[in-house]
């Protein structure tokens, strides 16, 4: 079997990917040892849209995917359950380092602004009169109206579903058990447990994300300077409605918030769980779940009591030394991508990135919009 690009992973980069190789007339097979969109593609609620507070290197990134969400699912053909919140960015104290406080705010809108995030400043009299239940400590917050929220487990499937018709095959519960690079051969290639040796002729994606890391240490012998972590998300239900529109975060303190339809929040924003080395997955940690509520009962106490209806830490996500993605061909190889280290922000550029790797995956030229990506630039 012989296809132009191989991809190892099909979450939403992987299918993301593969759906605009197949469009542009490449042939393409997704390898995925589990199931389309589980591990950070799977799961409940929804994930941020979000350019305010963002790294600045991403905000152009954040800026073309804002004009691709909209129509995103009109293009797919299914649902994304993307929505345009709005994103705020709550001040409240001023000992946050150098990085924030209300010093930092007007230099923060400004830039954001020039760089295609749409931002404003709101006084503590406008964060109340919008969001009542805040906190008198709040002092002013930035305002992205453009930021949003979409389902990432739907997300992921109608670009699945997308690829397939524009032919493009994925394989499930076919883990990947080696990948070899071209060498003195015409292919790439990889050996999967379901479905043998399955040549590439132009390139190799490696998208599994957690997983990408190990991968490309085992066969390159590469080591990247990335990490596996499992990110924590409660689910509440506040004694009192929570009138709350907008997509949160928060200066200073480890804080993300957003509501559903029935007035339930999703809580995250940082507090991981741990591995559990019984099941190979995320486990809750007592005292992060604590710490997290503590942290919404203390900027919005006018929520009143609030019931837990669930947590889940069993999503890996791979982190990165600069909190920026890895998008490269690993050193050694021919034509072996790995796209890893997304540090929980890659959802929100999925539109725009996915196609700038595609692009990089049929041309073997880095887009300049990816030129931070590299991995050389975390070597002397």
């Amino acid at each position: 079997m012989v296809y132009e690009f191989v991809i190892v992973g099909a979450g939403a980069y992987g299918c993301a990917v593969a759906y605009h190789l197949a469009k542009n007339g490449h042939s393409v097979r997704v390898l995925e040892a589990g199931e389309i969109a589980t591990e950070a593609s799977g799961g409940g609620g929804k994930r941020g849209v979000r350019g305010n507070r963002r790294d600045i290197r991403e905000l152009p990134l954040i800026s073309e995917a804002y004009q691709l969400w909209p129509t995103l699912a009109e293009e797919l053909g299914a649902p994304t359950g993307y929505v345009r919140t709005g994103g705020l960015n709550l001040i409240e104290k001023e000992s946050v380092g150098m990085r924030g406080g209300m010093v930092a705010a007007e230099a923060i809108r400004a830039t954001q602004n020039e760089l295609g995030v749409p931002t404003e400043f709101w006084t503590a009299e406008d964060v109340r009169e919008k969001l009542p239940q805040t906190s008198t400590s709040i002092r002013g917050a930035l305002y992205a109206p453009l930021d949003g929220v979409a389902g990432h487990q739907d997300t992921t499937l109608a670009y699945a579903a997308a690829a397939r018709r524009e032919g493009a095959e994925i394989t499930e519960h076919d883990p990947v058990l080696h990948i070899f690079d071209r060498g003195n051969g015409a292919c790439h290639g990889v050996e999967a447990g379901r479905s043998g040796l399955i040549r590439a002729s132009q390139a190799i994606l490696i998208a599994s994300n957690a997983s990408a890391g190990s991968l490309a240490t085992e066969n390159f012998g590469c080591r990247l300077p990335t990490w596996t972590a499992y990110p924590q998300a409660v689910w509440l239900r506040p004694e009192n409605e929570f009138q709350c529109p907008y997509l949160i975060g928060h200066d200073n303190r480890t804080l993300s918030v957003k509501v559903d339809s029935e007035g339930v929040i999703q809580l995250s924003g940082g507090w991981r769980g741990r591995l559990d080395p019984l099941t190979g997955s995320g486990t809750p940690v007592e005292d992060n779940v604590d710490g997290s509520i503590r942290e919404l009962e203390a900027t919005f106490p006018g929520l009143g009591s609030l019931t837990r209806l669930g947590v889940d830490t069993s999503r890996a996500e791979s982190g990165s030394v600069d909190q920026l993605p890895i998008i490269d061909t690993i050193p050694g190889t021919q034509g072996v991508v790995v796209a890893t280290g997304w540090s929980g922000h890659g959802w929100a550029l999925l539109p725009a990135v996915s196609a700038l790797i595609a692009e990089f995956l049929a041309t073997g030229t880095r887009p300049r919009q990816l030129e931070h990506t590299a991995i050389n630039r975390l070597r002397g």
